[in-house]
């Protein structure tokens, strides 16, 4: 196995965790305890599954934690296409790396609502509000790091569609679904009817082929042998 087909498997492995925690943490947990018209009905849910959303909360953990060395070794892979490039994407990544961790705070303030609830004199319905209060600045925050989970798709596809080593298609795919990202986060931001006109679960769904897919095939068939020269430009 080559160094770049080495590379790729790790990059492959350390995506799947990203994509498996982010899953889960993000969709499955909120489908499964959230309704936000329901205040009192969802911190019932959540007094009820505590475990399962303490467990959302070390899922996202991992999936930051997985998510700072995703671009280190994407960049170890994909510097030979163009180094400038590859530096961007980095970039792009660690930046919102603290911004999802800061965000985590709002999480757990719930759990810390859930210990008040147990004191005497506790008043429920205050509760309530303040847990989709909490559950709202979370949901808030997610959709500001959204921002950088676009922007790094941009130079992260870029690099894939001009390698000899990855299909171009994938790159096409990631791209697209960083523009999904973009697109959805500037439509919400400046039109409160945005969501009314439909397109942006469509959009939802670029982010995901294009991702999946790249950590599909890292995982499972690599890079290819041939690679290309180092480039300082396009």
């Amino acid at each position: 196995m080559t160094n770049k087909r080495s590379i790729s498997r790790i990059a492959g492995v350390l995506y799947l965790v990203v994509v498996v925690t982010g899953m889960f943490s993000l969709a499955y947990v909120p489908k499964q305890l959230f309704i936000w018209d329901n205040p009192a009905q969802t911190f019932n849910n959540i007094l009820t599954h505590e475990s399962l959303f303490r467990l959302s909360i070390a899922s996202s953990v991992l999936c930051y934690i997985a998510f700072i060395f995703l671009p280190i070794a994407l960049y170890h892979l994909l510097k030979s296409v163009n180094q400038f490039y590859a530096q961007i994407m980095v970039l792009l990544v660690m930046i919102s790396i603290p911004i999802s961790f800061s965000n985590l705070q709002n999480k757990y303030a719930v759990l810390s609502l859930i210990e008040t609830l147990k004191q005497p004199g506790a008043i429920t319905g205050e509760i309530h509000k303040q847990t989709m209060l909490y559950l709202n600045q979370y949901d808030h925050g997610i959709f500001v790091v959204t921002i950088f989970w676009g922007l790094w798709l941009l130079p992260f596809g870029y690099l894939v569609y001009k390698s000899t080593f990855l299909p171009k298609f994938l790159g096409i795919l990631l791209m697209l679904g960083g523009l999904g990202y973009l697109i959805n986060y500037f439509g919400n931001t400046l039109s409160g009817n945005y969501r009314e006109i439909g397109v942006s679960q469509y959009l939802s769904l670029l982010p995901a082929i294009g991702e999946i897919g790249t950590c599909l095939w890292l995982l499972f068939i690599g890079a290819r042998e041939k690679l290309t020269e180092p480039s300082q430009s396009n």
